[in-house]
């Protein structure tokens, strides 16, 4: 049963590995004589970084949904909120940092 659930785990990690994300990084090195590979597997570490900790859930414990008189943490709400392209009016979302 372990060795099932740890290649369960090995899986998932090949597929966030392997799993083509399409977002922007800005990267900045402090030096500037970074071969390409290096800089491949920089950019490599810090996508899957941003893949574990950029997740739906992780969203919805960081903010509170604010809307008009009140501020909710249901995630239905926060993530119906979120997909829309622009926030509808009187409706803001508030970092809990």
């Amino acid at each position: 049963m372990a060795v099932r659930v740890q290649k369960e785990c090995q899986d998932i990690k090949t597929c966030l590995l392997m799993k083509n994300l399409n977002r922007n990084l800005l990267v900045l090195f402090k030096d500037e004589f970074m071969t390409e590979q290096a800089i491949e597997r920089e950019v490599s570490y810090l996508n899957e970084i941003l893949s574990v900790t950029d997740t739906p859930e992780k969203f919805c414990a960081a903010n509170e949904l604010v809307d008009r008189n009140c501020i909710t943490s249901n995630k239905k709400k926060m993530l119906k909120e979120a997909n829309h392209f622009r926030l509808r009016p009187f409706r803001f979302f508030i970092n809990k940092n």
